[in-house]
């Protein structure tokens, strides 16, 4: 049997044997991502740009090297937990002396190292009850927002909410309004999955995703683009399709799956005009902040433009100029029930495809057999939420919500998604019945 990079003794735990054995297109990545930590010598950059995504490098302006020689120091390490979720793994290490650190391996669409940050590992308590839950959401200086619910023979069980019907940012989460509108188009006739988005500058936005490093020009599939966006929350990829549906059709959408106050997703943000007016330099935010419906889409036309902004440039918050998609819990819950609905009328079955390409977090497939997930973030917003249906096929919806005017009471959403596995895992989902609210 061959060794596994981080084993320390002979007698190798359970997460390394998993990660040892497992064949999947994660697998070898993290396995790398290990080696790197743990092998006598380190690679030079050179030798490691084969394995990462083109401009990796150039994000460690001291060089990636040096930061790898700070976390080497840091072990030797053992591997304690391995989870791999699609193209993202989380790595559980513990040092010697029993300090746990957590790193995070997310890869492209073509296997390649888009990320990868090692960090000391969070707390995150038990959750054995709904207070439990509560308990754990209340940070100073952050909003959260929580909603659980079962759906039965038509009935609508909530079984624990706070705050669900609070409008809070949910970053991403405005590309399930879009997979609506997507729909729509392709059911009406006016789209089909086999036909094509093409990339231009005034569409490329940046990360999450790959797309926007995509050549101009480049015709992509609308059912990979619509993929990416779902699975790999691409950014770039929803900018391309909400052009292709046009911005009313999302608005529409909006309205049609029952947002309590649809002005708030007008007019219909892309995630490139976001950026640019949140972090561009054309001191637009206010102008945005102020101005009604007419004066926003005005604006929107003065930044019809390739983006100018760069990742770096994002730091300060700003969805409370109102630059972000405002969704309450319930918001949320009502867009997910028409989505998996939209599946069930789908004989294709591509609908259902998109929506369980990536669940965001290892699901237990003898209780469920379906996991629709949709996570967002943006600078001082977290979002994650769940619906899951059992074989039964009842669907259980989770969804939790953060938000604070500053991004380190936030984090990375460890934390939260998290929580939202130890929801899943604990039973609750599954527990008494509330009466309806």
């Amino acid at each position: 049997m061959t060794d596994v990079p981080g084993t320390t003794t002979s007698v190798r735990t359970a997460a390394e044997e998993e990660l040892a054995e497992d064949s999947s297109p994660l697998a070898g990545p993290c396995r790398w991502a290990m080696e790197l930590l743990t092998a006598p010598d380190l690679p030079s950059e050179e030798e490691m740009a084969p394995s990462l995504v083109p401009g990796f490098l150039d994000k460690y302006p001291r060089g990636f090297t040096a930061t790898l020689e700070e976390w080497r120091k840091l072990g030797p390490f053992t591997v304690t937990t391995y989870q791999p979720v699609a193209h993202k793994g989380w790595l559980v290490l513990t040092d010697p002396s029993g300090r746990d650190f957590s790193l995070t391996v997310i890869i492209d669409s073509t296997g390649l190292v888009r990320i990868l940050h090692l960090q000391p590992d969070i707390f995150v308590p038990e959750i054995r009850e709904w207070a439990d839950l509560d308990e754990a959401l209340r940070i100073e200086g952050v909003t959260s927002s929580v909603l659980a619910v079962r759906l039965e023979e038509g009935r609508h069980i909530v079984l624990h909410e706070k705050d669900a019907h609070r409008a809070l940012p949910t970053g991403s989460a405005y590309k399930l309004y879009l997979m609506r509108a997507l729909i729509h188009a392709v059911d009406n006739g006016e789209l089909d999955w086999d036909d094509e988005v093409v990339t231009r500058p005034d569409l490329r936005s940046l990360p999450t995703g790959d797309m926007q490093e995509l050549p101009d020009g480049t015709r992509v599939p609308v059912r990979e683009t619509a993929h990416k966006m779902i699975a790999m929350s691409d950014n770039t990829a929803a900018d391309l399709l909400a052009d292709k549906v046009g911005r009313e059709a999302v608005e529409r959408a909006v309205v049609a799956s029952g947002h309590h106050d649809p002005s708030l997703l007008r007019p219909f943000l892309s995630s490139r005009e976001v950026f640019e007016i949140g972090w561009g330099a054309h001191g637009l935010r206010r102008a945005w902040a102020e101005g009604d419906e007419a004066a926003r889409r005005e604006l929107l036309h003065r930044v019809a433009k390739p983006l100018t902004v760069r990742g770096s440039d994002l730091g300060e918050t700003v969805h409370q100029l109102g630059l972000d998609w405002h969704m309450s819990a319930y918001d949320v819950f009502r867009v997910l029930e028409a989505l998996v609905q939209d599946g069930a009328r789908d004989a294709s079955g591509t609908v259902d495809a998109i929506l369980t390409a990536y669940p965001g977090i290892l699901v237990d497939r003898e209780k469920w057999s379906k996991a629709v997930f949709k996570g967002g973030s943006c600078p001082g917003v977290m979002m994650f939420c769940w619906l899951l249906e059992d074989h039964q096929g009842t669907p259980h919806v989770l969804v939790l919500q953060q938000a604070a005017d500053e991004q380190k009471l936030i984090g990375d959403g460890q934390l939260l998604r998290r929580l939202g596995a130890k929801v899943i895992e604990s039973g609750l989902l599954e527990g008494e019945k509330e009466p309806a609210r």
